[in-house]
């Protein structure tokens, strides 16, 4: 079935009733675009975009003034980490773990690492950095940094730049993970099926950390609605936690005043885009392999991504490369795969064509750096050295 990107129309079947697996009738998406405007037809300012979005996601209005505590310290591998945690109002409290150069005394700058999706929901903060014996703490996550981040914990290479560090878990991952106990019903008849199935194929399913993800999954979806119902959303709750994060990290006294950056891969970057469209306290934002043209992503890849990034009424704010731009001037890296095959290229391009223009319009052409690369999704070496070179330029670092 070949699907116009242009039109969102499906090209190649007249007469059919459906439209390339978007999962409604052929003319929806016409019909909706005389009702209201999508993808940013408006061309919304940063400001709307940012009312837009804090609407959309339903973000609630509280960010608390956060409580910290220090569960312990560690000293390994040129690196000075401390575990911390804190109450965000609601549930367990979010594990995080602060990560400087051993030996340094004086203020850093911030950053704040945001872990990604990446199917693996028992874990979040682990996928950038591991504790104090320097291990991953499950095999699961060697094998999704050697997938994603070319092997690396990229948030201590980071760290080791001359920065400080923070990575914590976004709600629904690592420490803020919902119990298996308290997912809703609907989502359990599906996870013994493939628990089940995966079994009689000989998987070894009965550890924790790999039977948690296969409940995860259809979870999802499950308490998306309730979020909906509620007012809020997967993406409101993990930008009031980002953004909760955030204030952790600046105002811990070794993080120089001025603003942290934001960085991340996939869903974490999606993290970024947002916790900075919503006024994180953000110096420089870094998105990686997380930035596509809305109607070019329509429909194959639209549904290949987690509700962190799909909201509901996302059309409706305006394009995603609108949200990604909503700060300008504000620096910013977007880095690309072109051969992602979680964003169609044409999707890529556009993005980066129309966050460019928006950056134009701010008047600060030169902030904005779009880097597209001959990869797939992932963060690889190459890529990280872009990065934090790049953030030396814009918020430099103590070597």
């Amino acid at each position: 079935m070949r699907f116009d990107t242009t039109t969102g129309r499906d090209a190649g079947a007249a007469g059919a009733a459906a439209t390339g697996r978007l999962g409604a009738f052929d003319g929806l998406v016409e019909l909706l675009e005389g009702s209201w405007p999508l993808f940013g037809d408006d061309e919304p300012t940063g400001e709307e975009v940012s009312r837009r979005l804090r609407c959309a996601v339903g973000l609630p209005g509280d960010v608390p003034e956060p409580d910290v505590r220090v569960e312990g310290t560690w000293t390994r591998d040129g690196l000075a980490g401390t575990e911390l945690s804190w109450d965000a109002g609601f549930g367990p409290r979010v594990a995080g773990r602060l990560l400087r150069p051993a030996g340094e005394r004086g203020p850093l700058p911030g950053a704040l690492a945001l872990h990604c999706h990446g199917g693996l929901k028992r874990f979040g903060l682990d996928k950038l950095a591991d504790g104090a014996d320097g291990r991953p703490v499950h095999p699961r996550l060697r094998a999704v940094r050697e997938e994603l981040y070319d092997g690396r914990a990229f948030a201590e290479d980071l760290a080791r730049t001359g920065r400080a560090v923070l990575v914590h878990d976004g709600f629904g991952w690592g420490s803020r993970r919902l119990p298996v106990a308290a997912m809703p019903e609907r989502a359990e008849r599906p996870a013994q099926l493939e628990l089940a199935a995966r079994r009689a194929a000989g998987e070894d399913v009965d550890d924790e950390a790999v039977a948690y993800d296969v409940h995860a999954g259809p979870a999802e979806d499950a308490v998306a609605k309730a979020l909906g119902v509620l007012g809020t959303s997967w993406a409101g709750l993990l930008a009031r936690e980002d953004l909760l994060a955030a204030r952790v990290l600046a105002g811990q006294p070794g993080t120089a005043p001025g603003g942290v950056a934001l960085l991340g891969l996939s869903g974490g970057g999606a993290r970024a885009a947002v916790a900075a469209a919503l006024g994180a306290p953000a110096a420089a934002v870094v998105v990686t392999c997380m930035t596509t043209a809305l109607r070019q992503a329509l429909p194959q890849h639209l549904h290949r991504h987690t509700w962190a990034l799909m909201t509901p009424g996302l059309g409706r704010v305006g394009d995603w490369p609108d949200v990604v731009a909503a700060r300008a001037p504000l620096p910013l890296l977007v880095q690309s795969g072109l051969r992602d095959p979680l964003f169609p290229e044409a999707g890529v391009r556009r993005a980066v064509e129309r966050i460019a223009a928006r950056y134009a319009a701010a008047g600060a052409p030169g902030a904005f750096t779009g880097s597209l690369h001959e990869t797939g999704h992932r963060f690889d070496a190459a890529m990280q050295r872009e990065a934090f070179a790049w953030l030396d330029r814009v918020h430099p670092a103590q070597g």
